[in-house]
């Protein structure tokens, strides 16, 4: 069914009045009669030369088609197809990335659902169906189905995609691995009639060079991660600059020195050979820049990294091009210390709130599983969005935000490093929080080969009992624009070439 979305464009088919009129109104030239004498010419009854003949037919209707076409244009013309869905028993979802490994582990209950009806999806954005027998019986190597996205979605961001798209009473079985890596953010809340199945990937277990820098005895030290279904670890191991040992290899390239498990084929890590220096200005508070002192001199103890840790009672004595920069002050720092690659970890100003919660962190690398709380009293109010939460409160209120300022990276802090606001001073976890915050692993490992499982129960979804049907009739709509472009352009060419042809037939006699 055509339809126009603007259809209020159509009064510009008046346009096509002006080629009408202009072939109508036409002014024959007069004719010139030679005569010998002037006692010849007689006077004659006064004729106009004008007439309403139509003339040039053929490109009088073209150039009306012209303009119809243009102000069909205007309206947006678009196809309009009434689709009804045929109602499906069921639906068998699998992740294409896993499709294979997936079918193994399920062949028996995915062969028997699809054999009483159930429709087959890839459990992946927009849920793709896919005849299965046809997609055994034309495969030879089941892994050839298997797509790696750069990307993944997490499991639990695609299942309220499934939540909106199929109607709560239709069974659906779904088939995922059970990878924590895979389940990003808030637990959803559904009204599928699910069934959700998990398995264990095959590659349940791996190893990985997850950092590594010269401490300061000039060795190596190297941060080893390994992870399995029940756990992430890191082992830490020093090895001579030159030499390397049996379980990793040193190389150096383009001046620079890297790292790698042997006879890995993984990329290798780049040695970190720089020193980290840290500026602490306490601006009066000594007893908060001595806990945050404290707090990193373990770590340093703990890393063996080159770190160099001072203290400031004077802004203007901070030197430019510090690694990072503690300003414990309510007072706005310097522009000139938004330096590139630093980092500045600022106390928040604002309207301050009694509290009875706890600071938790938004990352597994330092604290497992984010378990790890530390009481709080006292929290700032944050008054505006300032960039990605990395702690937070047992509400979700930010208690450490960050975000990129010119060139370097500004950590706003909604608290205090102070036991009248919390207890992160007493807490084993201060230094464990500062580790993580000023040692930077190397990107994306710890999602890469992350390989920890989660139970059935804490994948599944928050039920409720919410009904929503989804109608199985709707409608396809297809623009007309480009098809009506080509009509005129294929038109406008007739036109000038019919236009041309008649000047050139006049002019020539």
């Amino acid at each position: 069914m055509l339809q126009f979305l603007n259809p209020i464009w159509f009064f510009a088919a008046a346009a096509m009045l002006i080629p009408v009129l202009i072939h109508l109104w036409n002014i024959r030239p007069g004719k010139v009669l030679k005569v010998g004498s002037t006692s010849l010419i007689t006077a004659a009854s006064r004729r106009s030369s004008r007439s309403f003949n139509l003339l040039d037919i053929l490109l009088l209707l073209l150039r009306c088609l012209l303009l119809l076409l243009l102000a069909i244009l205007l309206t947006a013309p678009i196809w309009q197809k009434h689709v009804t869905l045929a109602k499906a028993k069921g639906w068998v979802l699998l992740p294409r990335e896993n499709f294979s490994e997936g079918y193994q582990h399920y062949k028996t209950s995915i062969d028997s659902l699809t054999k009483q009806g159930y429709e087959f999806h890839y459990f992946n954005t927009d849920f793709p169906k896919v005849d299965l027998t046809k997609l055994l019986a034309e495969t030879k190597d089941l892994k050839t189905i298997d797509s790696v996205s750069a990307q993944p979605s997490s499991y639990w961001d695609i299942l309220k995609q499934l939540d909106n798209r199929t109607p709560s009473n239709l069974p659906v079985y779904l088939y995922t691995t059970n990878s924590a890596n895979r389940f990003v953010g808030d637990k959803p809340q559904a009204a599928l009639n699910l069934h959700w199945q998990t398995f264990t990937p095959a590659d349940s277990v791996t190893t990985w060079v997850h950092n590594a820098w010269f401490n300061s005895n000039n060795t190596i030290r190297v941060v080893e991660g390994n992870s399995k279904p029940s756990g992430t670890t890191y082992n830490y191991t020093d090895i001579q600059a030159d030499k390397g040992n049996s379980q990793f290899t040193v190389n150096v390239n383009n001046g620079r020195p890297e790292i790698s498990l042997a006879n890995s084929k993984a990329k290798p890590v780049s040695v970190d050979t720089a020193t980290l220096s840290i500026a602490i200005y306490n601006d009066g508070k000594t007893a908060d820049a001595g806990y945050l002192k404290a707090a990193l001199d373990a770590v340093a103890q703990f890393t063996q990294r080159k770190i160099t840790v001072k203290q400031y009672s004077s802004a203007n004595a901070i030197p430019v091009g510090e690694s990072w920069i503690f300003w414990l002050s309510e007072q706005p720092f310097a522009a000139r210390l938004l330096q590139k690659h630093s980092k500045i970890f600022a106390y928040q100003t604002g309207k301050t709130q009694t509290v009875n919660t706890s600071i938790s962190t938004t990352t597994d690398f330092a604290l497992p599983n984010g378990s790890t709380q530390i009481p709080m009293f006292k929290l700032v109010a944050a008054t505006r969005n300032s960039g990605e939460m990395m702690w937070h409160d047992g509400f979700g209120h930010p208690v450490l935000t960050v975000e990129k300022q010119d060139n370097a990276e500004v950590y706003h802090f909604y608290s205090r490093f102070n036991p009248t606001w919390n207890d992160m001073a007493w807490d084993s976890s201060f230094p464990k929080l500062m580790l993580q915050l000023i040692i930077t692993p190397a990107k994306n490992t710890m999602s890469e080969y992350d390989r920890r499982t989660l139970s059935n129960e804490q994948i599944q979804p928050v039920k409720v009992s919410e009904t929503h049907v989804v109608a199985d009739k709707f409608t396809i709509q297809k623009e007309l624009g480009k098809y009506f472009w080509l009509a005129l352009i294929a038109i406008f060419m007739v036109e000038r070439w019919l236009a041309t042809r008649y000047k050139t037939v006049q002019s020539n006699g």
